[in-house]
């Protein structure tokens, strides 16, 4: 799980709580004529946007912000020159038994392709346009959310201005003004709160997740086309390395492929 997600969005929610409680309470701020407006006319104008079953799969794209299992960058380095190594020791037909074991069906998929005799360049295209595809998918998700992001407040001030013509017809009675306009200008605050609190900041680490796997991808791809081209795991390693920052490069993980060799040269001795 994504703890920082969660903090977020908790603190976030605590916090603004806490500062409506120490205003003076919160049954003020509970009115269900607002959140009719500002969710419902959000979650209506998301409708007429989008397609149903785009909508619907929110829900298995929300888990994306929520909980994250793909490989970093060095563990999968870690994998590929370990792939590099075997192949260069028994072949990469060798790999064909490292398959099944494989979680990861993008890499399991490309390491098939290599196992099965395909041209490097064929294997970049086929998996590079897998890529493409996957990269639009999480754009749905994510624009989805940044839409929702923006209806929210405009439907809230569209709650205000509903709330303020209301409240201009009962200006005889003084009395009535002040609840009115703070009744008014709760959908604005619902609206804000909404689309800054929760959909906009979903819609950023969805962005951040699928730039994340995407770099995995790609790092898969360099790796397999290195491995069946016939690569030494060294130089698979030093060809990935340049995916990871430059303060990742030293000291993240031990050469793999370097160190064993190290070992054999020490035996020899």
């Amino acid at each position: 799980m994504d703890i920082t997600t969660v903090i977020g969005i908790f603190s976030g929610g605590a916090l603004v709580f806490v500062a409506i409680f120490l205003g003076g309470g919160v049954g003020v701020f509970l009115n269900l004529r607002s959140v009719m407006i500002t969710l419902g006319g959000t979650v209506a104008a998301t409708l007429i946007n989008y397609r149903l079953p785009d909508v619907i799969g929110l829900f298995t794209v929300v888990k994306k912000a929520f909980f994250h299992s793909s490989s970093s960058p060095p563990e999968m380095i870690r994998i590929l020159v370990r792939f590099a190594e075997k192949a260069r020791r028994e072949g990469i037909l060798s790999l064909e038994g490292e398959v099944e074991k494989v979680g990861d069906n993008f890499l399991k998929n490309g390491i098939q392709l290599a196992v099965d005799g395909t041209e490097p360049a064929l294997i970049r295209d086929i998996l590079s346009t897998e890529i493409a595809f996957l990269e639009e998918r999480h754009k749905l998700g994510q624009n989805i959310f940044r839409s929702m992001g923006i209806y929210a407040p405009a439907f809230g001030m569209s709650g205000t201005l509903i709330g303020l013509i209301q409240m201009l017809r009962t200006l005889d009675d003084p009395s009535s003004i002040g609840p009115g306009m703070a009744v008014a200008l709760i959908t604005t605050f619902y609206g804000v709160l909404l689309s800054n609190l929760l959909f906009l900041p979903l819609a950023g680490k969805l962005k951040t997740r699928s730039e994340e796997e995407i770099l995995i991808k790609q790092l898969i791809i360099e790796g397999i086309v290195s491995i069946q081209s016939g690569d030494n795991p060294r130089m698979v390693e030093d060809r990935l390395k340049v995916f990871l920052a430059p303060k990742l490069r030293k000291g993240t993980f031990r050469r793999l492929y370097g160190g064993v060799e190290d070992e054999r040269e020490e035996r020899q001795r």
